[in-house]
């Protein structure tokens, strides 16, 4: 399924990660961005995906780590999420938290939706400056060890 109308209708919390992959790896960049100028639909895919954080959260990688990571998703950073790791435990809130991020991730709309869907090198996104990092490299570049990201 690759039709961005269809995409509306779809509910999300019956999509595996592999066939949220396999969408996402279907769509150009052109049409996610499309797909996520609905604001109800963009709402519905992010709080889904941060949703499916903590279930796809490996503990055994992260070991004692212990952060928050920021996410500022959307063309000005507009929508933001925050993951706290923490010995073991991964939680998600929506919104900004009195907590100080250890690292900020800065990136659009479907550069975000390529990276989290295994469809987007999060290196090749920071050397083309379509994601921004400020804070701790190291936790930034160990995330992707820390989550089970699925493969299109």
């Amino acid at each position: 399924m690759t039709d961005t109308a269809g995409l509306a209708d779809l509910d999300f919390t019956s999509v595996t990660p592999q066939e949220f992959a396999r969408i996402v790896k279907g769509l150009s960049t052109k049409e996610l961005k499309e797909v996520v100028q609905d604001a109800g639909l963009r709402r519905r895919i992010l709080r889904e995906v941060f949703a499916r954080m903590e279930s796809q959260f490996r503990p055994e990688n992260a070991g004692q780590t212990s952060a928050v990571i920021r996410w500022k998703v959307g063309a000005d950073g507009e929508t933001v999420f925050e993951t706290a790791i923490d010995k073991g435990a991964c939680t998600v809130t929506e919104g900004r938290t009195e907590e100080t991020p250890k690292v900020t991730l800065v990136l659009g709309d479907a550069e975000f939706l390529n990276l989290v869907s295994g469809n987007a090198n999060p290196i090749t996104l920071f050397f083309s400056r379509r994601l921004k990092v400020v804070g701790d490299l190291t936790l930034a570049a160990r995330l992707t060890h820390y989550f089970d990201i699925p493969k299109a």
